[in-house]
């Protein structure tokens, strides 16, 4: 149990919820396949699969939970296919023309008698809660996707007062002085390969760079040239590396070798066993690598956090 993003949330007052009540709310939305004519549905699957029936799996005060999406796939040429047939043989039977809004009708009958024969696509998104760490974290690439669980889990529990985290300074600005140098780069720090440049006029430009020496010549000239540092890698503590945006959206996490080993020494034919360990190894290593990179960037501003 590897997070490959992580997209984070602070809480923004104190909330505590035990494994049993977080439970106890999502057995209400626990998911349930798609109907003859529905389009998609979601709801709370156990995260450790068939390996366990429990809707949440806690480990050292790290709540585990996974929601799972089916949405049926209707491919737009099929439908427009059957569509135009539709309305050519009512023109040909009836001799008139098959306006706009009767093709609409149509294409909503088309997929009405489609969709029980659709294919399915599944999608899996994990999250942990931590409210010792004053955190939700969601393992998503994507800022949309994350929203959407952070969205569904305040559904079902009534209340979630997260919101992503802030810094007191842009991180664009720090990314920036960490490659020309006018800011110290930390000493858990170490530059990666790769960088995305952008320049923040209204028309401006993006360059993208990997491979590359970010400290080498031809960074320096594009940020001399006002361009401001928007994504960077980086390995942090020399034991996880990642790519870091300016919405503070951690991507592509690689854990290290000392982590790896560990997890090594667990029992190979026990999967709850192994899937346990890492996720504790997981979010140990993640409650280390948030506060310290948001202290990294300039300092959580904690300004619409309400402390106990």
């Amino acid at each position: 149990m590897w997070f490959r993003n992580a997209r984070v949330f602070r809480f923004t007052k104190p909330f505590d919820i035990s494994a049993e009540q977080l439970e106890e709310k999502l057995q209400a939305d626990v998911f349930k396949p798609c109907g003859p004519q529905e389009t998609s549905r979601q709801g709370w699957v156990p995260p450790l699969g068939k390996h366990g029936d429990q809707l949440v799996h806690s480990a050292n005060g790290y709540h585990l939970i996974a929601l799972r999406k089916e949405e049926k796939i209707l491919p737009g040429p099929v439908v427009k296919e059957a569509v135009e047939e539709k309305a050519e043989a009512i023109e040909f039977e009836q001799g008139r023309k098959v306006r706009r809004k009767e093709k609409d009708e149509i294409k909503e009958q088309v997929m009405l008698e489609m969709l029980p024969k659709a294919f399915s696509k599944n999608r899996r998104s994990f999250a942990y809660l931590s409210t010792k760490d004053g955190v939700l974290v969601v393992d998503s690439g994507s800022a949309k996707q994350a929203e959407d669980l952070a969205s569904t889990l305040r559904k079902s529990l009534g209340s979630l007062p997260v919101r992503p985290p802030a810094v007191e300074q842009a991180p664009a600005f720090t990314f920036t002085g960490w490659l020309n140098e006018t800011i110290d780069l930390p000493a858990q720090v170490v530059l990666g390969s790769e960088c995305e440049l952008k320049d923040p006029s209204e028309d401006g430009g993006v360059v993208r760079c990997k491979g590359l020496d970010l400290k080498a010549d031809e960074i320096r000239n594009h940020l001399e040239a006002g361009m401001q540092v928007t994504k960077l890698a980086l390995t942090w503590d020399d034991n996880v590396s990642f790519v870091l945006d300016e919405e503070l959206g951690i991507r592509r996490l690689k854990f290290g070798e000392t982590l790896q080993d560990q997890l090594d020494d667990v029992d190979a034919d026990d999967a709850a066993a192994k899937f346990d360990a890492a996720f504790t190894l997981m979010t140990l290593e993640l409650s280390r690598l948030i506060p310290g990179l948001l202290e990294a960037l300039g300092g959580e501003d904690r300004s619409a956090i309400v402390d106990e």
